[in-house]
C-alpha cells in the first residue's frame, strides 16, 4: 500500500472517535461488512480512535458485538441482519464515546433505526445496496417515513451512482464515495497462466456462474489448454479444466487471482459496485464483465463487457484475449492502472473529511 497522506494523521481534528456500524452480521462474509473492518483498521493505523459495531457472535478484535443475527433473503442474496428489538438499545450503549457514527446501510433493519433516533451524535451513513424493485417500490411508498429518519444524518454517501440512485428522492447532498481497496496488496511477481480464467463470488444466480460455464464448452474447444478456478463456489461435478475451490481465506483468493490471466464477472443484476471486478483489476487480470451500470463505472475502459446472460458473447470476450498476446497484456495492463483509483489512501481521505465536517457542525 502506498504511503498514506499526511492529513489522515494531522490536523485539529485528528483526535475525533468514530464508531463505525455494520448493520450486518460480522461473523459472516460480505462486502459490506469486509468495508466496515477496513475503515474502522485504517483510522486506527492512523491515530483516530475507532471500533466496529455490529451483530454476529464474533468479529474482528475490539469489535461491540450486538447478539446473533438470523439470515433472511434478500435482493437474490441473504442477509444476515438483526431483528432482535434489544439491538436498538445495544447499539445505542456501543457508541458512547464517540464523536461521530458512521453508519452503513442506514435503512437495513434494527441496528441503523435505533441510531437513527437522536443519540446526541453526528450520524454519517453510507448507502451501498442496488436495491430490488420490491425495494425501490418500498421506498417511494414510505418515502416521508424515510426522509424523517434520514434527515437525521450529518452526511450521506453512496458507493456508486446505482445505490445512489435508490435513495436520491430522499436523501439530500448525497456524494459518492466508493469503496476501497489496498491495490497494493494484490501486485504479485508471480508469472501469469495465459489461459486460465478465474471467477469469484458466491453461488447465486445473479452471480451469474451458470453463464460463464454455458460459455465454457466454446472456449474449451477454441482454446483446450485453458482452465477455469472458480472460487466462493462449490459443486460435485465440474466440466473439464474448472475447479471450484469453494470459499479460500483472502491470502489464498490472492495467490489464485496472482495466476489468472482473466477475470470473468458474468453478474446479472443486484450490483451496486463489484468489489470483486475491482480485486481482479488490482491482480492485474484482464477483466470480461456482464455490461451492468455497476461495472461499467468501476471498470471503464480498463475492461471488456458483454450483454448479460449471454454466454455466447462472453466466450468472444474471452477468447479475443486470450488468443492475441498483445490484446491480453495491453488490457491487464488497463485494468491494474484502473483500479489505483478505488486505492484506500484516495478513499480514506474522504471519509476523513466527512467526520470531521459532522463532528464540527460544518
Amino acid at each position: 500500500m502506498a504511503s498514506p497522506p499526511a492529513e489522515l494523521a494531522v490536523g485539529p481534528r485528528a483526535g475525533v472517535k468514530v464508531a463505525v456500524i455494520s448493520p450486518y452480521s460480522l461473523d459472516q462474509p460480505g462486502g459490506v461488512q469486509d468495508q466496515v473492518i477496513e475503515i474502522s483498521g485504517r483510522l486506527g493505523q492512523h491515530g483516530i480512535e475507532s471500533w466496529v459495531v455490529g451483530p454476529g457472535s464474533s468479529g474482528p478484535e475490539g469489535a461491540h458485538l450486538l447478539g446473533k443475527g438470523v439470515t433472511l433473503p434478500a435482493n437474490g442474496s441473504r442477509a444476515p441482519i438483526a431483528l432482535n428489538p434489544l439491538v436498538m438499545s445495544r447499539a445505542a450503549a456501543a457508541i458512547r464515546g464517540a464523536d461521530v457514527i458512521h453508519l452503513h446501510e442506514p435503512l437495513m433493519p434494527l441496528v441503523g433505526w435505533g441510531l437513527l433516533r437522536d443519540v446526541g451524535v453526528p450520524v454519517v451513513g453510507t448507502f451501498h445496496a442496488d436495491p430490488s424493485r420490491f425495494i425501490r417500490s418500498s421506498y417511494r411508498r414510505l418515502q416521508p417515513v424515510a426522509r424523517r429518519l434520514v434527515g437525521r444524518l450529518a452526511g450521506a454517501t453512496a458507493v456508486s451512482e446505482v445505490a445512489a440512485s435508490a435513495v436520491r428522492g430522499f436523501v439530500a447532498d448525497l456524494q459518492i464515495i466508493p469503496n476501497g481497496l489496498d491495490t497494493g496488496l494484490y501486485a504479485s511477481p508471480v508469472d501469469k497462466v495465459r489461459n486460465r480464467l478465474v471467477f469469484i463470488g458466491r453461488d447465486e444466480p445473479r452471480k451469474g456462474l451458470d453463464t460463464l460455464l454455458a460459455a465454457w464448452p466454446s472456449i474449451r474447444l477454441a482454446s483446450p489448454d485453458a482452465t477455469l478456478d472458480v472460487v466462493g463456489a462449490s459443486r460435485s461435478e465440474a466440466a473439464e479444466g474448472v475447479r471450484f475451490l469453494g470459499r479460500v481465506d483472502g491470502s489464498e483468493k490472492r495467490r489464485v487471482l496472482a495466476e489468472a490471466a482473466v477475470f470473468v464477472a458474468p453478474n446479472l443484476g443486484g450490483e451496486s459496485f463489484g468489489i470483486t471486478l475491482l480485486e481482479g483489476m488490482a491482480a492485474g487480470c484482464a477483466v470480461v464483465a456482464s455490461d451492468l451500470p455497476a461495472f461499467q463505472t468501476v471498470g471503464g475502459s480498463g475492461a471488456s463487457y458483454f450483454p448479460r446472460g449471454d454466454s455466447g458473447a462472453l466466450a468472444e470476450r474471452v477468447l479475443e484475449l486470450i488468443g492475441d498476446e498483445a490484446l491480453l497484456t495491453g488490457a491487464a495492463t488497463a485494468a491494474r492502472r484502473r483500479s489505483d483509483i478505488y486505492d484506500w489512501t484516495t478513499v480514506l481521505p474522504a471519509y476523513i473529511r466527512l467526520y470531521r465536517s459532522a463532528s464540527s457542525g460544518t
